[in-house]
């Protein structure tokens, strides 16, 4: 599987690039024809920082921020998110002068969950959500839910790869979209023409990276 893997560079930096393998694999969601692959950018510390550089450009200038949300392993690439941020003076309520950047806990319903020592960095806080990728948008939905539930309040929304660019009124800023990929198509379930034709799905994946089956 891994000899099918091709390399898609940013329009923006080429130090920022991803690494995508065609086959037929199933997310949470939906069945899809690329794994998009991001390890690189969310763990070697030259290409997470820049892609919080243009993550932070895409973004734009917001009122506050006082928190970033890390979906997926992002942390990396929050804490340089956050730096950006901090560079341009912006404002903040948390006492500190700094930006918190945190990972939420999912239950077994797939549901946000912050523990009580997590939630003041969210009630009240101005919140920027990070994601790693996102297909459907359905994560981002359900994690926009929780950080309202929790009593945040959400600026922004953030997405190193993304094939759809709003998502509950918030736009979906992103590196990379489902354009940069030629051919990158998604399905329900139901719908996927590669279970049609009786093609076995290659891996099951996710925000973290894949399992072969």
């Amino acid at each position: 599987m891994e000899s099918r893997m091709v390399k898609f560079y940013s329009k923006e930096s080429n130090m920022v690039a991803i690494h995508a393998i065609p086959g037929h694999f199933a997310t949470s969601h939906s069945h899809i024809n690329y794994y998009i692959d991001i390890t690189s950018l969310k763990t070697r510390i030259q290409e997470a920082k820049e892609v919080a550089r243009v993550l932070h450009q895409k973004i734009g200038r917001v009122s506050y921020v006082d928190t970033i949300v890390c979906m997926d392993g992002t942390e990396v690439i929050g804490a340089f998110l956050a730096e950006e941020f901090e560079k341009e003076d912006m404002a903040s309520t948390n006492r500190h002068e700094t930006i918190y950047v945190v990972s939420p806990e999912m239950n077994s319903n797939n549901q946000l969950l912050f523990r009580d020592n997590i939630k003041p960095s969210i009630a009240g806080k101005h919140v920027i959500l990070l994601s790693a990728s996102t297909t459907t948008g359905k994560t981002i939905h359900r994690s926009l839910e929780g950080i309202r539930y929790y009593g945040g309040v959400i600026e922004a929304v953030a997405s190193v790869f993304s094939t759809v660019s709003e998502m509950d009124g918030f736009a979906v800023n992103s590196v990379f979209h489902a354009e940069d990929l030629p051919g990158y198509a998604a399905y329900s379930a139901d719908d996927c023409p590669f279970c049609k034709k009786g093609i076995k799905l290659d891996a099951v994946v996710n925000g973290f990276g894949y399992s072969k089956l």
